[in-house]
């Protein structure tokens, strides 16, 4: 029994000199320099990346960008073809002359480096607070706050892909990062504080142009510039500055893009907002996902606890969390107490009451936390585009529960609350990888004698085919039809003017899972169920074809191997070839 008790005090004294440790300054440089590498080691475990969005367009972008195919094909990757192809130039490089590992490795390091952003946040918003209370351990309570961040749903489920939600989250921590660090210059004001606001801006300004979903986070942060404790005169001009900043960065990331579309197409954000810009070859009506948004005002004041319990409201995968409802009730009860004191007149807390919640930039922080929910809930409500406000939650836990309890309650609630939260993500899941292989795609491709003169189409958008579109030559024209692109009357006489100026022969691409390589006609006969699957496809598009006054002969299709990275997938298409109907 003596001996049992001797090993259970051992352990707990381990526990403590590990828990203590995690305070000392050495730690805390480690985990800046190993938090990014165990990310990227993690990234390459997972495999080749083998999303949706990259099947669509992350992979057929900047190569079509980079050999002059903006044009000559016709949204094959759908409407999000004409997504500026800047932000996948990175992993296109990659992909092309390094093995899956290398590329996953990069791109997983990347994604890490939120980690450090996060870190510099944490320190900056909680250091000078919680080291003057007694007994406080500011580096280790930034590093619990960091690593909680970094294990939300959105942000894991991301890492090492394409999709680019945790890479440009980088530009928005950068942001806050440099406004929190130079927080003394940008309250002083004058040309060290202009300077300031406007490297901030173009920090998330160039996350903006790389994707556009980050609008919302740049249009919070600059409203959230207004609550600077400064004069009215200061706060306008600062907020001011900063949203040149943010202009300027989206020029430098996207002004060349938008311009490639401007001539192209008479739409720099082609073919979205085309019912403000009215170009020929779309509809005039404005692209948008409106189906995730709350449908009424209800919804609209519950949604935290409407995609807690049905999370498909916000997102395609399944996911639990359980974070975001308590953050949305702290920050009610928060609001809630604001209006007591203003009602009541009451004084407001000591600093000492509220230590580690008033310090530099945490008032903004949390104007830029509400303001960034309410404009992504207008807007998008998809939960993938919240890796920013996902990373920065539970530090804004923290603060509010400062502010709300005093300090030793605060500290157990929120601990508690935090290691609820991440216990309950777990298992988690992610947006489709495979096996490590020498080379992300493996693509077989018949021989073209004449490419210019030949085209091919695509008739179902969903599995996207535009991924196997840089394997073929490029002078070959590609056109999905039926895609779900705002077609008008131009894009179909486009498809026919494009149909005449080739000789041929034309093709129509279809999916082809299940089926053998080789000649469809006298192969090999396939079961039943993917029998069934390819007449569905068949009909499907013949039906799209028509529209378009062609149709093709089944007898005709070929079957080719392709596939993502290594291990036991496949992904074969068939090309089929297309004529005119009588």
């Amino acid at each position: 029994m003596n001996a049992v008790t001797r090993a259970i005090s051992r352990v707990d004294a381990g526990v403590v000199r590990l828990w203590d440790g995690l305070d000392r300054a050495l730690v805390l440089r480690l985990s800046i320099w190993f938090a990014p590498v165990l990310a990227g080691l993690a990234s390459m475990w997972l495999g080749q990346d083998a999303n949706w969005d990259l099947r669509n367009y992350h992979w057929y972008n900047p190569y079509a960008f980079l050999n002059g195919k903006i044009g000559l094909d016709l949204n094959p990757g759908q409407f999000q073809s004409y997504f500026n192809p800047t932000i996948d130039l990175l992993y296109y490089g990659l992909a092309t002359h390094f093995p899956t590992r290398v590329t996953g490795f990069v791109m997983g390091f990347l994604h890490g480096l939120n980690f450090v952003l996060l870190l510099m946040i944490t320190r900056q918003v909680l250091g000078a607070g919680e080291a003057a209370a007694a007994g406080a351990a500011p580096r280790r309570l930034a590093l619990m706050l960091a690593l909680a961040g970094c294990a939300g749903f959105s942000f894991l489920s991301q890492l090492g892909n394409t999709m680019g939600d945790n890479l440009t989250s980088l530009t928005v921590l950068g942001a806050i990062a440099l406004l929190l660090r130079q927080w003394p210059q940008l309250l002083a004001g004058g040309v060290r504080g202009a300077m300031v606001a406007a490297l901030a801006g173009l920090i998330i300004g160039a996350g903006t142009g790389l994707k556009l979903t980050n609008a919302n986070y740049a249009l919070a942060l600059c409203l959230a510039l207004l609550t600077l404790r400064a004069s009215l005169w200061r706060r306008l001009s600062t907020a001011f500055v900063f949203g040149l900043g943010t202009l300027a960065g989206i020029g430098a990331s996207a002004g060349h893009w938008y311009w490639l579309m401007w001539k192209q197409f008479g739409n720099p954000l082609f073919p979205q907002f085309n019912n403000i810009f009215k170009s020929p070859l779309a509809a005039p009506i404005s692209v948008a996902d409106m189906g995730w948004i709350p449908k009424d005002w209800t919804e609209f004041l519950l949604w935290p606890f409407i995609f807690t319990f049905n999370p498909r409201r916000v997102i395609e995968l399944p996911m639990t969390q359980i974070l975001w409802p308590i953050v949305y009730l702290a920050f009610i009860a928060f609001i809630a107490q604001r209006l007591r004191r203003l009602w009541l007149a009451a004084p407001a807390p000591s600093a000492a009451a509220t230590a580690g919640a008033d310090t530099a930039g945490a008032r903004m922080l949390l104007v830029f936390f509400a303001l960034s929910y309410v404009i992504w809930l207008k807007l998008f409500a998809i939960y993938r585009y919240l890796v920013p406000l996902e990373l920065l939650a539970p530090l804004v836990l923290w603060l509010l529960l400062h502010r709300l309890c005093a300090l030793p309650a605060a500290r157990v609630i929120g601990a508690s609350c935090l290691l609820l939260a991440v216990i309950a993500g777990f298992p988690r899941v992610n947006w489709g990888h495979h096996g490590n292989a020498p080379r992300s795609f493996q693509v077989q491709v018949p021989a073209f004698a004449d490419p210019s003169q030949n085209m091919v189409f695509t008739v179902h958008g969903d599995p996207p085919m535009s991924w196997l579109i840089p394997h073929f030559p490029a002078r070959l024209a590609f056109a999905a039809l039926g895609s779900g692109f705002p077609e008008s009357p131009q894009f179909a006489a486009r498809v026919a003017a494009m149909v005449a100026a080739r000789k041929g022969p034309l093709y129509v691409m279809l999916t082809a899972n299940g089926l053998a390589p080789g000649p469809r006609q006298g192969g090999a006969v396939p079961d039943p169920d993917t029998i069934a699957r390819q007449l569905r496809v068949h009909v499907a598009g013949q039906e799209i074809l028509k529209r378009y006054g062609l149709t093709f002969n089944p007898a005709s299709c070929v079957v080719y191997e392709a596939g993502f990275g290594g291990g036991r997938n496949s992904d074969p298409y068939q090309l089929c070839e297309v004529g005119k109907l009588p």
